[in-house]
């Protein structure tokens, strides 16, 4: 009898904290964007191509990253974390300056725009007299 109450209280007990436990949580390693050595790009994130002339005449230079699962379903949704880090390394957020997938990042005087898609992400250094 005491084996099943162990089993019955136990096995739910391990369910629950092995179901709590997200991927999303595990602690992320991260090295520097090839662009810019201030910006820290997910270790697990493939460089797919570099964006050196730009018909955007706002954009300096830009990089486009592969990273499976970023942005979600249609790139709808922000990467907190990825986000929290770029803060951590002393990016401020340009909320006001926000653009549906695009969001603007500063530090010193340089100024970032990272647009989120479905498993990619680009990452543009805007010019210094660039209007956004």
């Amino acid at each position: 009898m005491n084996k099943y109450l162990l089993a019955f209280i136990w096995l739910p007990l391990i369910l629950f904290t092995s179901g709590c436990t997200s991927s999303a949580q595990e602690e992320q390693e991260y090295g520097v964007s090839s662009i810019n050595a201030e910006i820290p790009i997910p270790k697990n994130a493939k460089e797919i191509e570099v964006i050196t002339n730009s018909n955007n005449p706002n954009i300096k230079i830009g990089v486009k990253y592969e990273l499976d699962n970023i942005g979600g379903e249609q790139g709808l949704y922000r990467p907190d974390g990825y986000f929290n880090k770029l803060n951590d390394a002393g990016w401020i957020e340009l909320e006001d300056k926000r653009l549906g997938h695009v969001q603007f990042f500063e530090k010193k005087d340089t100024v970032i725009a990272i647009e989120i898609h479905q498993d990619t992400f680009d990452i543009h250094e805007m010019n210094k007299d660039a209007k956004f």
